[in-house]
Parts: C-alpha cells; structure tokens; sequence
C-alpha cells in the first residue's frame, strides 16, 4: 500500500506553462483524503515553491516538502528544518575556483538567497529567470565568509555551451560531490550522498514508513535516485532515458496528465 507520494515538480507535475492541471490537482486531494503524505520533491528552496504549496492546500500541520535535491526535509507549515546537509565554506570556494577555470557563472543559494558570483563575467547566469520567486544579491568571492549557510551551488547557462564545459569537469569533483543536471540548462552541486532519494529516507523515517510504501514520480537525472528508492518509481513519458530505464512504471507525459493517471491507478481506492 502506497502511504508517501515523492512528486518532482517540473517536467512532471507541472507542464510546459509551469502549471498544475485541474485533474493532477484532484488526483492528488484524493489521494491525500486517503491519508496519502503528498510530498513535493524539488531542488528548489522552500520559498519557491510556496505558490504550489498554497494551490495544493499542502500549508497544514503533517505536511512536508524535500528540497535542494533532497537537503533539506522541512515542515510546509511553518518552514521549520526537520534535518540538513549543506556545502561547506572549502566546498564553495573549490567550486569558485573550478567556475572560473572552466569560465561558468556560478550562483549560491544560501536558503532563499542567491548570491551571484562574478566567476565567468562573460557568460552571465540565467539562474534569476528560472526561479523569479528567489532574492538575489551581487557577491564578491571575499564577502563568502564561514559563517554563511551554503545549501547548493548551480550554474545556469545555455545547454550547448553548459554540456561543452560540464565535459571539461576533473573525475576528482564527481567523487566529492553529488554533481547533477536538474534542466537542460542547470547544473547542480551538492553535498556527496544528498539526493532526493536520501531526502526521502530520512522522512520515511520520521513518518515510519517503509520505501516499499513510497511512489516517487519524476523526469530528470536528478529524480534517478528517488525513483530507484522507492517501491513504485515512475518515470514521465518526457523523462530522459536513464530515468525511463530505472522505473517500474512508465506514465503519460507533463502535458497530458501523467501524475494523475498513474496516481489514479496504483494509489486511488
């Protein structure tokens, strides 16, 4: 029995407008009227997700989201961080270092503030256009001091030039961080071991449920985890072919539905 829905937000629960339709809205009450926990799984901040948050009556006592790709576990309620794993003071200043080699701007979240580093002063980032709903403030490299709370670093750039230059990464980065593409366009860095799927394990045991009871439902490579966790993983018609081949359930796309029709037929009585 299915008691944990893990829902990636874009490419899978939100469709090419960047909106929730009518029928996944409903699948979902209906599923959580069933005492389902529907948990957004996003490598967004909190703050940026509040708007589907609101729209999926997901603000109450009981209800949680996972975000930064799994590095925070927190209480929709009142924000409130449940359990964390975030980029230390050295871990940002080697990625700083390595952005300027390879001529990539780099960006910080530091909670629901970006800081925007001047690594690549030709190759400005795009970060702000993806998520509008962030603050974001122009950060020397000497203003990062130890103090500051460093969730994730991300490089947002075009596709082509992006693919060119991730090629370029040394082996010894992808063994100390968990380096992921989240949008064709954005390149993640986290903490090595936060994923998605470890942000599930540590709400499944709080919850006291077992993977087996969990449906995680995505697209992109960074919702692979989560979807090799889970007892039902299901990849969207869209999802890249790594998360396609990883799943145990295939469903329509973003655009058609998808998150609905397999929620309606594995988890609705």
């Amino acid at each position: 029995m299915i008691k944990m829905i893990a829902i990636d937000l874009d490419g899978t629960l939100l469709n090419q407008e960047k909106k929730i339709s009518q029928r996944n809205q409903e699948a979902l009450a209906k599923a959580r009227a069933q005492g389902v926990k529907i948990v957004l799984c996003t490598g967004r901040p909190l703050r940026a997700i509040r708007p589907y948050l609101d729209e999926l009556n997901l603000k109450e006592p009981g209800d949680y989201s996972i975000t930064f790709n799994g590095g925070l576990v927190q209480k929709n309620d009142t924000g409130e961080v449940m359990a964390k794993s975030v980029l230390s003071y050295d871990n940002v200043m080697e990625l700083v270092k390595l952005a300027r080699d390879l001529a990539l701007p780099l960006d910080v979240v530091s909670d629901e503030v970006v800081y925007i580093l001047p690594t690549a002063p030709n190759h400005l980032s795009i970060y702000s256009k993806l998520n509008p709903l962030l603050q974001f403030q122009q950060f020397s490299e000497a203003e990062l001091t130890e103090s500051l709370l460093y969730n994730k670093a991300v490089v947002a750039f075009e596709q082509t030039y992006l693919d060119q230059q991730l090629a370029k990464i040394p082996t010894e980065f992808k063994e100390r961080y968990e380096i992921i593409k989240t949008r064709d366009v954005l390149l993640e860095f986290m903490p090595k071991g936060v994923t998605k799927a470890y942000g599930c394990q540590l709400l499944a045991q709080h919850l006291g449920i077992t993977a087996n009871e969990i449906m995680a439902i995505g697209d992109e490579e960074n919702d692979l985890p989560m979807i090799e966790y889970a007892g039902t993983g299901v990849a969207m018609a869209n999802a890249v072919t790594m998360v396609k081949d990883a799943a145990d359930v295939i469903t329509a796309s973003n655009d058609a539905d998808g998150v609905a029709q397999v929620i309606e037929k594995y988890v609705l009585q």
